[in-house]
């Protein structure tokens, strides 16, 4: 049996890619153990013609085994197979069906993997999420490498694409289970997972091309925003390894309790204490809003667990261009410390009124007796 692979597929040496693939198909339909032959001659000379098709298809591979022989790709096969296939499963479906059944052809290069996502946690002055603000947020991220400009690799030197996987960043491995042929794809463990080698590192990096930098962002707090929410910088997080892209920042928010104003919502809640005096007879108060002091109306006769509602002056809506409402609550204060006089002024309004009340302490009694004289 020939043992050089352009001998095995019958082309010649300076063969086409449309040659060589033309070869192949045809002997794989003649060689392949679906079709019948079933001897160990034929089996075995398959695994070869897909072994050489594997190396002369790849231009790199195929290079390197014109220079040195099979000894130049050794250890280049795509994965580990029970049949000896060395990871050309896929091409073997593609000599008779014309695809991978690993969805399309052949792999191209990994390339370089994306970077992490970040997390970091702000907080807030319940004005600020109310109203919104922009609040800088320091995180400490991974940055391209300025000495091997996010290369990986030393001066004068460059990556070189990996043979274990052929630049693919995946390995394939095929067994055999009661269903059939399964087939898993994992990375490889050589390159991880970007298809390329660094055989001289850069000594800044160590090959990573990024380096661990403290950077600050500015981030813009939209008005309305709430306690828990999380706002997405897209590309604010680590750089890949090597050039790859950037991950996402993710800001958790955190709203400070405020001292007299509690969110519903949109709408913000508070509660007013009202002197007695005032409820019964009315008043115009000023009362302090969070964005500055308000006339409020207090009309006559009102009652504890009345609610007034200032229109507008609640949380703005994140979503359209409107506010939520101001909710006060009221509460009636009554005294529980009357003075001599104000608890006489009270017993005679009482007493206009037809109210039973209870009787006055021993000591105002007297004093009682001779106001009503």
């Amino acid at each position: 049996m020939p043992t050089d692979y352009y001998e095995l597929l019958g082309v010649s040496r300076d063969a086409s890619q449309d040659e060589i693939k033309r070869a192949y198909r045809r002997l794989a339909r003649q060689l392949h153990p679906d079709t019948g032959h079933g001897d160990a001659e034929s089996e075995a000379r398959f695994k070869e013609v897909v072994r050489a098709y594997e190396v002369l298809s790849d231009p790199e591979k195929r290079q390197r085994y014109d220079a040195y022989g099979p000894a130049g790709v050794e250890g280049t096969t795509v994965g580990a197979d029970p049949f000896g296939f060395g990871g050309g499963i896929g091409d073997v479906f593609e000599a008779f069906f014309g695809s991978s059944p690993f969805g399309g052809r052949r792999r191209g290069p990994a390339g370089p993997p994306r970077g992490e996502d970040l997390e970091q946690v702000v907080e807030l002055e319940f004005e600020a999420a109310v109203f919104g603000s922009q609040h800088p947020v320091t995180v400490k991220t991974a940055v391209p490498c300025d000495a091997c400009e996010a290369t990986g690799a030393a001066d004068g030197t460059q990556a070189i694409t990996c043979v274990e996987c052929g630049g693919t960043g995946q390995v394939q491995r095929v067994r055999q289970s009661f269903i059939g042929q399964m087939v898993t794809s994992s990375p490889c463990a050589r390159c991880g997972g970007s298809g390329q080698v660094i055989p001289n590192p850069c000594p800044v990096c160590r090959g990573e091309g990024r380096r661990i930098q403290e950077r600050t962002y500015t981030v813009d707090i939209v008005a309305g925003v709430d306690d828990g929410s999380t706002l997405r910088l897209a590309g604010r997080g680590a750089v890949g390894p090597r050039g790859g892209t950037a991950g996402d920042l993710y800001v958790h928010v955190r709203v400070k309790p405020h001292p007299r104003f509690e969110r519903q919502g949109t709408d913000l809640a508070t509660v007013l204490t009202v002197p007695y005096t005032q409820a019964a007879l009315g008043a115009t108060i000023p009362f302090e809003t969070l964005e500055g002091t308000e006339e409020l109306e207090i009309p006559r006769g009102t009652a504890s667990g009345t609610t007034f509602r200032l229109r507008g002056r609640g949380v703005p809506h994140i979503e359209r261009r409107a506010r939520g409402d101001l909710l006060i609550d009221v509460v009636v204060d009554v005294p529980t410390d009357l003075s001599e006089e104000e608890e006489e002024v009270i017993r005679q309004l009482a007493e206009l009124r037809g109210d039973d009340v209870a009787p006055p302490p021993a000591g105002l009694l007297s004093k009682l007796r001779s106001a009503f004289k």
